[in-house]
């Protein structure tokens, strides 16, 4: 069961709208959703909000760092509460898929993902679950930090919140603990 949910994400205006901010633009978009509100937590390097769902409480996370120590934020909230790792979802942004695509999935590398990486370090673990979001792949020849780092196109945003919508829609079963049937869904 998931009891905690991660939007990785750079914090600051510049950053709002890129595909980096995949993570972030997730959890405020829930967060708009559900009716509640962000709360700034800086014993956890973060901002959290809590989700009452029908599979129970699940609490929201941004980190305030930059994305390459988002596990920082990470394992202060998961030491306080004593979250293992199986109970973590990790919102990202995904190269290796289309824009539009999400997928759920658990455990795994970090496949280059600065954000992953430190989370992975700080848990000591592999072992959360991750909601990789397609945000595709730069043009041949730009450099792939200036391609996650600028906005997408308006209809390439459209297509993301969308997705956004479809994916949030989830939450609840995966609070309960559904999360083959939730991966059965979403990865098909």
């Amino acid at each position: 069961m998931i009891k905690l949910i991660v939007g990785l994400g750079n914090p600051g205006r510049q950053y709002e709208k890129t595909r980096h901010n995949a993570g972030f633009l997730f959890l405020d978009r829930l967060v708009s959703q559900m009716n509640c509100s962000w709360v700034v937590e800086s014993r956890f390097d973060g901002v959290l909000a809590q989700l009452d769902v029908a599979g129970g409480k699940v609490m929201l996370l941004k980190p305030t760092t930059f994305m390459n120590r988002s596990g920082q934020a990470v394992g202060k909230v998961a030491r306080y509460y004593k979250l293992a790792p199986e109970e973590i979802l990790v919102v990202h942004d995904e190269l290796d898929f289309d824009v539009g695509v999400v997928k759920l999935k658990k455990n795994g590398g970090h496949a280059g993902h600065n954000g992953l990486r430190d989370i992975i370090a700080h848990l000591a673990s592999k072992d959360f679950y991750r909601l990789r979001v397609g945000i595709g792949r730069p043009s041949v020849g730009m450099v792939v930090a200036d391609f996650v780092l600028s906005p997408p196109s308006k209809a390439e945003l459209a297509l993301i919140l969308s997705v956004f919508d479809d994916a949030s829609g989830f939450v609840g079963q995966m609070a309960a603990g559904e999360m083959s049937a939730v991966m059965n869904k979403l990865n098909a």
